[in-house]
């Protein structure tokens, strides 16, 4: 190829960046392609986003759209405005986007709007719940991709059984990449962290609880919180800035006195996963968790009442409990480590087959 290939990125939330992280190292090795990101600024806390910049040593986005906090629909379409303004200005010849965000579902429709290939990372995952704001980004967003990468057999299934025949690629869970070359950094953190969290391995429960149904819910954010002040052991919780909020809004401020729990502000990536890999169990709403939690061989519990990352469940590693005192609490309680572990989310090479897939793309 005479001239590189140009490629817009576009991200907008802390797992956006740590997705990216793999690709984009792996596109910037490539004599084929040229990477321009543009961050849309959907997450406009500093932690949750610039911080992972830095963590993460990603470039920095060469666009800010700044569109920050507002409805759902303004916001998807200041993404859109915005990204319209990009495309037309570096004129790309394919546009990535990861995950079910706001940010992916307007860089879908600006990609297929300007006639410009869609590259879906993530792609085919369902929680088959229409309720849940992500569930309809997923759909939208797969009803016009170009190429789905797939981190999950059943992503795939599920693809198929949508009518999608072409441009399916089984590539793994690009966030593996990540943890598996970057172990003698998970292992630092710890030394770190858990000194100054005060915490040992193994002897405390991972608690991260972010999604929206658990923290408007009153009663469903109390059910979780008196869950976790219930167990007997330390209970590590960072908070999102939603959760915080929603904690002083349903004035539950009282559980954050509770001495098994250890209540900290949101925390970086390496940090988290060095919790995560030492926990003795994660307690989760979080798509990112519940993975990463498989790949550190970790049990958990999930928070939520359903999850897209069917294996870890049928595996034995996750179980589905939802936001009910009672059932948190037997989970924590009878953890236990399964036996089966299939490596079901790839082998860690996902961002190069995401590339040669792409070049083989534009070859044809």
């Amino acid at each position: 190829m005479a001239s590189k290939i140009s490629i817009l990125t576009v991200l907008g939330n802390r797992p956006h960046f740590i997705k990216s992280a793999a690709v984009s190292n792996a596109l910037g090795s490539s004599e084929a392609f040229s990477e321009t990101t543009v961050h849309t600024g959907q997450h406009y806390d500093t932690n949750l986003s610039e911080d992972f910049i830095k963590e993460l040593n990603l470039p920095t986005p060469s666009f800010h759209l700044n569109v920050g906090r507002d409805t759902v629909l303004r916001q998807i379409s200041r993404i859109i405005m915005g990204l319209d303004e990009v495309i037309k200005k570096i004129k790309p010849l394919g546009v990535i986007v990861y995950g079910d965000t706001n940010s992916t579902l307007a860089g879908a429709v600006a990609a297929s709007k300007t006639g410009t290939p869609l590259f879906h990372i993530e792609a085919g995952l369902r929680e088959f719940n229409r309720s849940v704001p992500e569930e309809i980004n997923k759909l939208m967003v797969d009803a016009v991709t170009d190429l789905f990468f797939c981190p999950t057999q059943t992503s795939v299934r599920n693809l198929q059984a949508e009518g999608h025949v072409t441009g399916i690629h089984l590539v793994g869970d690009v966030g593996l990449d990540l943890l598996l070359s970057n172990k003698n950094r998970i292992r630092q953190n710890w030394n770190v962290i858990s000194s100054l969290l005060n915490i040992s391995k193994g002897d405390y429960y991972l608690c991260t609880c972010h999604r929206q149904a658990n923290t408007d819910k009153r009663e469903n954010l109390e059910s979780i919180l008196r869950a976790l002040t219930m167990l007997q052991k330390p209970v590590v919780l960072p908070l999102h800035p939603r959760t915080h909020a929603a904690i002083s809004d349903h004035a539950l401020d009282e559980y954050r006195q509770a001495d098994n729990l250890i209540i900290t502000e949101s925390l970086g990536f390496w940090d988290t996963q060095a919790l995560i890999k030492h926990a003795k169990a994660c307690i989760t709403d979080s798509g990112g968790v519940i993975k990463e939690s498989y790949f550190h061989k970790v049990p958990g519990v999930i928070i939520d009442t359903q999850t897209e990352w069917i294996e870890t469940v049928d595996e034995g590693w996750n179980q589905v409990v939802g936001p009910k005192t009672e059932a948190i609490i037997k989970a924590a309680h009878q953890i236990s480590t399964p036996k089966i572990h299939t490596n079901a989310m790839g082998d860690g090479s996902a961002a190069e087959k995401i590339v040669q897939i792409m070049e083989n793309f534009f070859r044809s």
